[in-house]
């Protein structure tokens, strides 16, 4: 078990870690969508890549989350096979979004041995997102075009 400050330690090491193997540039928060953006997360179970819809608006949300189930067979056909689709995800703070990822099990933030496989996953995963993102941007910012 690790104290508080060796856990912040160990994700600190984690991220500089993979930032120096992967150096680039994310889209991440820079979508240009409100609300929309793209995530890396891992814990000591799992690493995920995530596509969350979070605006205040309801009607938003549910209506960006349409046009990401609208594209569902070209992201998962040409992109990532293993995505998940959530339309309500609840975070611990009770709030409600709509959610898409990719996860893998069986690996640790806190064991260094698995680091190389998250950072691995992380890459190919991301990638895919960003390459699925750019190239149907502008249909999932207009709100105008029905899905």
């Amino acid at each position: 078990m690790f104290s508080k400050a060796e856990s912040q330690a160990l994700k600190k090491e984690f991220w500089t870690a993979f930032a120096n193997e992967y150096p680039r540039k994310w889209l991440l928060y820079n979508t240009r969508i409100k609300d929309v953006s793209l995530k890396f997360y891992a814990d000591n179970k799992t690493a995920q890549v995530l596509l969350d819809i979070e605006p205040k608006e309801e009607e938003k949300r549910i209506v960006y989350f349409e046009k990401m189930v609208s594209l569902q067979t070209i992201l998962r056909e040409e992109f990532l096979p293993d995505a998940v689709y959530e339309q309500n995800y609840y975070l611990e703070n009770g709030k409600t979004i709509s959610r898409v990822w990719v996860e893998k099990t069986g690996i640790s933030l806190y064991n260094k041995a698995t680091w190389q496989d998250i950072f691995d996953f992380f890459y190919e995963k991301m990638d895919a997102f960003e390459r699925f993102f750019y190239e149907y941007e502008d249909y999932i910012r207009d709100l105008d075009i029905n899905t």
